[in-house]
Protein backbone atom coordinates (compact mmCIF):
# COMPACT_ATOMS: atom_id res chain seq x y z
CA UNK A 1 0.00 0.00 0.00
CA UNK A 2 1.11 3.81 -0.68
CA UNK A 3 0.86 6.32 1.74
CA UNK A 4 0.85 10.02 1.22
CA UNK A 5 4.03 10.86 3.08
CA UNK A 6 6.09 8.69 0.93
CA UNK A 7 5.94 10.54 -2.06
CA UNK A 8 7.08 14.04 -0.16
CA UNK A 9 10.62 13.86 -0.93
CA UNK A 10 12.86 16.99 -0.05
CA UNK A 11 14.69 18.40 -3.53
CA UNK A 12 13.47 16.84 -6.60
CA UNK A 13 10.07 15.66 -6.75
CA UNK A 14 11.17 13.09 -9.76
CA UNK A 15 14.24 11.79 -7.63
CA UNK A 16 14.31 8.46 -5.21
CA UNK A 17 13.34 9.22 -1.89
CA UNK A 18 15.93 7.40 0.22
CA UNK A 19 18.77 8.79 -1.74
CA UNK A 20 17.53 12.74 -0.88
CA UNK A 21 16.88 11.46 2.36
CA UNK A 22 20.23 10.49 3.13
CA UNK A 23 21.80 13.73 1.52
CA UNK A 24 19.12 15.96 3.37
CA UNK A 25 20.52 14.73 6.75
CA UNK A 26 24.03 14.53 5.26
CA UNK A 27 23.17 18.84 4.77
CA UNK A 28 21.56 19.41 8.26
CA UNK A 29 23.78 16.87 10.08
CA UNK A 30 26.16 19.60 11.77
CA UNK A 31 23.07 21.63 13.62
CA UNK A 32 20.28 18.89 13.79
CA UNK A 33 20.40 18.35 17.74
CA UNK A 34 19.84 22.44 18.35
CA UNK A 35 17.79 22.63 15.85
CA UNK A 36 15.52 19.52 17.16
CA UNK A 37 15.63 20.98 20.88
CA UNK A 38 14.70 24.35 19.93
CA UNK A 39 11.94 23.67 17.61
CA UNK A 40 10.36 21.33 20.09
CA UNK A 41 11.44 23.80 23.08
CA UNK A 42 13.73 20.94 24.39
CA UNK A 43 9.95 18.94 24.92
CA UNK A 44 11.11 15.71 22.35
CA UNK A 45 13.44 14.70 25.57
CA UNK A 46 10.87 14.25 27.62
CA UNK A 47 9.15 12.77 24.69
CA UNK A 48 12.25 10.24 24.22
CA UNK A 49 12.26 9.33 27.83
CA UNK A 50 8.83 8.04 28.09
CA UNK A 51 9.03 5.80 24.56
CA UNK A 52 12.13 4.16 26.59
CA UNK A 53 10.15 3.48 29.70
CA UNK A 54 7.94 1.73 28.14
CA UNK A 55 10.44 -0.88 27.40
CA UNK A 56 11.70 -1.05 31.09
CA UNK A 57 9.23 -4.17 32.25
CA UNK A 58 10.87 -6.33 29.38
CA UNK A 59 14.60 -5.53 30.34
CA UNK A 60 15.54 -6.24 26.41
CA UNK A 61 19.69 -7.29 26.60
CA UNK A 62 20.03 -6.50 22.69
CA UNK A 63 18.52 -3.30 21.03
CA UNK A 64 18.40 -1.97 17.77
CA UNK A 65 17.84 1.35 17.13
CA UNK A 66 16.05 2.15 13.63
CA UNK A 67 17.17 5.44 11.96
CA UNK A 68 19.06 6.49 14.62
CA UNK A 69 20.51 9.79 13.68
CA UNK A 70 22.60 11.57 15.93
CA UNK A 71 22.24 8.66 18.09
CA UNK A 72 20.66 10.87 21.26
CA UNK A 73 17.74 7.62 21.58
CA UNK A 74 20.52 5.27 21.50
CA UNK A 75 22.33 6.71 24.21
CA UNK A 76 19.53 7.64 26.18
CA UNK A 77 18.51 3.64 25.75
CA UNK A 78 22.03 2.78 27.10
CA UNK A 79 21.78 4.62 30.10
CA UNK A 80 17.85 3.43 31.39
CA UNK A 81 17.79 0.20 30.26
CA UNK A 82 21.49 -0.91 30.18
CA UNK A 83 21.43 -3.39 27.33
CA UNK A 84 24.00 -6.11 26.82
CA UNK A 85 24.03 -4.29 23.21
CA UNK A 86 22.57 -1.60 21.51
CA UNK A 87 23.03 -1.15 17.41
CA UNK A 88 22.27 2.21 15.97
CA UNK A 89 21.31 2.58 12.39
CA UNK A 90 21.07 5.13 9.89
CA UNK A 91 21.34 5.97 6.14
CA UNK A 92 23.28 9.23 6.57
CA UNK A 93 27.28 9.32 7.24
CA UNK A 94 27.29 12.19 8.60
CA UNK A 95 24.67 11.92 11.31
CA UNK A 96 26.81 8.49 12.31
CA UNK A 97 29.80 10.19 12.90
CA UNK A 98 28.21 12.88 15.51
CA UNK A 99 26.46 10.18 16.68
CA UNK A 100 30.24 8.79 17.54
CA UNK A 101 31.25 11.62 19.14
CA UNK A 102 29.00 11.59 21.81
CA UNK A 103 28.79 7.63 22.66
CA UNK A 104 32.66 7.82 22.68
CA UNK A 105 32.15 11.31 25.33
CA UNK A 106 29.68 9.32 27.30
CA UNK A 107 32.06 6.35 27.57
CA UNK A 108 29.20 4.04 26.28
CA UNK A 109 31.62 2.67 23.35
CA UNK A 110 31.31 -0.71 24.59
CA UNK A 111 27.54 -1.27 24.46
CA UNK A 112 26.61 1.27 21.75
CA UNK A 113 27.65 1.02 17.99
CA UNK A 114 26.46 2.36 14.82
CA UNK A 115 26.62 1.25 11.33
CA UNK A 116 25.24 2.36 8.10
CA UNK A 117 22.61 0.91 6.94
CA UNK A 118 19.29 0.78 4.53
CA UNK A 119 16.20 0.24 7.17
CA UNK A 120 14.66 -1.01 3.74
CA UNK A 121 17.14 -4.07 3.47
CA UNK A 122 19.08 -4.16 6.98
CA UNK A 123 22.10 -6.36 6.59
CA UNK A 124 21.02 -8.14 9.77
CA UNK A 125 19.87 -11.51 10.94
CA UNK A 126 16.33 -12.95 11.41
CA UNK A 127 15.25 -12.52 15.59
CA UNK A 128 18.57 -10.94 16.31
CA UNK A 129 17.26 -8.74 18.55
CA UNK A 130 14.97 -8.54 22.03
CA UNK A 131 13.82 -4.37 21.26
CA UNK A 132 13.65 -2.50 17.95
CA UNK A 133 13.17 1.24 18.60
CA UNK A 134 12.59 4.26 15.87
CA UNK A 135 12.23 7.85 17.12
CA UNK A 136 11.24 10.59 14.81
CA UNK A 137 12.30 8.10 11.52
CA UNK A 138 9.65 6.12 10.17
CA UNK A 139 7.65 9.05 8.42
CA UNK A 140 11.19 8.85 6.38
CA UNK A 141 10.62 5.68 5.28
CA UNK A 142 10.03 5.32 1.41
CA UNK A 143 8.39 2.59 1.84
CA UNK A 144 6.38 2.30 4.90
CA UNK A 145 5.15 -1.20 4.81
CA UNK A 146 8.25 -2.65 3.72
CA UNK A 147 10.58 -1.06 6.35
CA UNK A 148 8.18 -2.18 9.15
CA UNK A 149 8.14 -5.71 8.22
CA UNK A 150 12.18 -5.62 8.12
CA UNK A 151 12.32 -4.60 11.31
CA UNK A 152 10.13 -7.56 12.08
CA UNK A 153 12.37 -10.03 10.65
CA UNK A 154 14.90 -8.84 12.69
CA UNK A 155 12.94 -8.70 15.93
CA UNK A 156 13.24 -12.24 17.98
CA UNK A 157 9.87 -13.84 18.93
CA UNK A 158 7.92 -12.03 21.48
CA UNK A 159 10.45 -8.83 20.45
CA UNK A 160 8.88 -5.20 21.63
CA UNK A 161 8.53 -2.60 18.68
CA UNK A 162 8.42 0.85 20.13
CA UNK A 163 8.29 4.08 17.67
CA UNK A 164 8.20 7.09 18.69
CA UNK A 165 6.86 9.75 15.96
CA UNK A 166 6.26 13.66 15.54
CA UNK A 167 1.88 13.89 14.53
CA UNK A 168 -0.03 16.79 13.46
CA UNK A 169 -2.69 17.90 15.89
CA UNK A 170 -5.82 17.48 14.71
CA UNK A 171 -8.03 19.24 17.27
CA UNK A 172 -8.88 23.38 17.24
CA UNK A 173 -6.82 25.34 18.39
CA UNK A 174 -3.82 23.22 18.21
CA UNK A 175 -4.18 22.09 14.76
CA UNK A 176 -4.46 26.03 13.89
CA UNK A 177 -1.40 27.01 15.81
CA UNK A 178 0.22 24.24 14.74
CA UNK A 179 0.08 25.02 10.92
CA UNK A 180 1.48 28.26 11.29
CA UNK A 181 4.12 27.00 13.82
CA UNK A 182 5.14 24.88 11.29
CA UNK A 183 4.60 26.29 7.78
CA UNK A 184 6.36 29.85 9.19
CA UNK A 185 7.99 29.82 11.71
CA UNK A 186 10.05 26.26 11.42
CA UNK A 187 10.84 26.78 8.11
CA UNK A 188 12.44 30.02 9.06
CA UNK A 189 14.31 29.00 11.49
CA UNK A 190 15.48 25.68 10.19
CA UNK A 191 16.67 27.78 7.13
CA UNK A 192 18.48 30.37 9.15
CA UNK A 193 21.02 27.37 11.20
CA UNK A 194 21.12 24.30 8.73
CA UNK A 195 21.54 26.80 5.49
CA UNK A 196 19.62 24.04 3.82
CA UNK A 197 16.00 26.28 3.02
CA UNK A 198 14.09 22.79 1.47
CA UNK A 199 14.97 20.43 4.58
CA UNK A 200 12.64 22.29 7.59
CA UNK A 201 9.83 22.59 4.71
CA UNK A 202 9.79 18.54 4.23
CA UNK A 203 10.14 17.81 7.56
CA UNK A 204 6.58 19.39 8.87
CA UNK A 205 5.06 18.03 5.52
CA UNK A 206 6.20 14.83 6.34
CA UNK A 207 4.32 15.39 9.97
CA UNK A 208 0.95 16.57 8.63
CA UNK A 209 0.73 13.88 6.05
CA UNK A 210 2.06 10.69 8.40
CA UNK A 211 -0.59 8.25 9.48
CA UNK A 212 -1.48 8.49 13.07
CA UNK A 213 -3.60 6.92 15.87
CA UNK A 214 -5.70 3.78 14.76
CA UNK A 215 -4.62 4.24 10.93
CA UNK A 216 -0.83 3.63 12.48
CA UNK A 217 -2.44 0.78 14.49
CA UNK A 218 -4.10 -1.43 11.65
CA UNK A 219 -0.85 -0.49 9.26
CA UNK A 220 1.44 -2.23 12.03
CA UNK A 221 -1.03 -4.79 12.84
CA UNK A 222 -1.17 -5.91 8.88
CA UNK A 223 2.77 -5.62 8.97
CA UNK A 224 2.68 -8.52 11.36
CA UNK A 225 2.17 -6.94 14.83
CA UNK A 226 0.20 -7.66 17.84
CA UNK A 227 -0.80 -6.04 20.99
CA UNK A 228 -0.23 -3.07 19.04
CA UNK A 229 -1.20 0.10 21.53
CA UNK A 230 -0.74 3.76 20.70
CA UNK A 231 -0.37 7.10 23.27
CA UNK A 232 -0.28 10.60 22.15
CA UNK A 233 1.79 13.41 24.08
CA UNK A 234 1.28 17.33 24.07
CA UNK A 235 -2.20 17.86 22.65
CA UNK A 236 -1.15 15.24 19.85
CA UNK A 237 2.29 16.54 18.94
CA UNK A 238 4.25 12.96 19.50
CA UNK A 239 2.59 9.71 19.80
CA UNK A 240 3.95 6.62 21.02
CA UNK A 241 3.21 3.51 19.14
CA UNK A 242 3.97 -0.02 20.61
CA UNK A 243 3.99 -4.05 19.39
CA UNK A 244 4.94 -6.96 19.84
CA UNK A 245 6.31 -9.41 17.59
Amino acid sequence: MSYKQEHIKPYDAAGEKGGQVEQMFDNISHSYDLLNHLLSFGIDKRWRKAAIKSLEPFHPKQILDVATGTGDFAILAAKQLSPERLLGTDISEGMLNVGRKKVKKAGLENIVTFQKDDCMSLSLADDEFDAVMVAYGVRNFPDLDKGLREMRRVMKPGGRLVIIELTAPRKFPMKQLFWCYSHLFMPAVGRLFSKDKRAYKYLPATMEAFPQGEKMKEILTNAGYQDVTFKRFTFGLSTLYCATK
